[in-house]
């Protein structure tokens, strides 16, 4: 019985975030007078999608936020993984101080920077191209901390294995560490690729024209777009199409979140 309550408690629980996705999905396929109407009537139909690649450039927008989420997560992953190593296997004056300014960093509100940074990609020229979009979201404290965390786990056996083999410290690091530490690497690429991917405030800010805006900038200038009407099957159709790269990024990665490298890796 305590089983059934428990599984009865996470079905109940995964209907509760699926529904939103399907009525989202459900109306992005009605007609716009079909919408509030009984859905024994409603007729189904792609329209509201030809509508929106219609209106606006989506393929561009799409194109756009695919190339600013890949390589921010990329650089975000690379870039954390290296100072989360360093922090948690090499020692050496200062570290615990430049660690506990990186802690700080998370602590202040991310719109504290906008007028700053923006300043900054004004001065370099980068307002408008992919550099302004990409650049700043690599580097982030949270990154750092999490990789740390991990590798300060790390089997100490595998690094003096490594070590006896003749392995220097960056190539423990890309041979051993970096594949043990593939369940920490996915969850940050997740975080980092969902977190980029839904970024509307600086998107906004460093872009000013349809070739370089993302694919939220847009969707809300789609949305501006009507004037004495919402046209709601329209504006589903684009939240549908926001949220499948997402839910691919999920199952690609969720297989690495749920396996350990390093067990079974060391006998005692």
């Amino acid at each position: 019985m305590k089983k059934v309550f428990l599984y009865s408690i996470l079905l109940l629980t995964a209907l509760s975030m699926i529904l939103p996705f399907f009525i989202m999905f459900l109306i992005s396929l009605s007609g716009q007078d079909n919408i509030f109407a009984d859905y024994k009537n409603i007729n189904l139909s792609f329209c509201a999608y030809k509508n929106v690649f219609d209106s606006i450039p989506v393929a561009k927008y799409f194109l756009n936020s695919f190339i600013v989420a890949l390589f921010t997560t990329i650089g975000q992953v690379l870039i954390s993984a290296l100072a989360g190593y360093g922090f948690a296997r090499l020692k050496f004056k200062g570290s615990e101080t430049l660690f506990f300014i990186i802690l700080l960093t998370m602590m202040v509100p991310p719109q504290v920077n906008i007028v700053p940074l923006f300043y900054l990609m004004s001065k370099l020229g980068w307002i408008n191209t992919y550099q302004a979009l990409i650049i700043p979201g690599i580097f982030g404290g949270f990154g750092v901390f999490m990789m740390r965390q991990y590798f300060l786990n790390f089997s100490k056996e595998l690094e003096d294995a490594s070590k006896l083999d003749g392995c220097n410290s960056f190539q423990t690091f890309f041979k051993i560490a970096i594949p043990c530490a593939m369940p920490a690497i996915a969850t940050l690429s997740i975080f980092t690729f969902v977190t980029t991917w839904n970024s509307f405030m600086w998107p906004l800010i460093v872009t000013n024209t349809d070739n370089m805006r993302t694919l939220a900038v847009g969707l809300t200038i789609f949305k501006g777009s009507f004037r004495e009407i919402t046209m709601w099957g329209e504006l589903m159709a684009c939240a549908c199409i926001c949220s499948v790269p997402v839910i691919l990024v999920f199952l690609t990665g969720k297989k690495y979140l749920l396996n350990n490298p390093q067990d079974g890796a060391v006998k005692e």
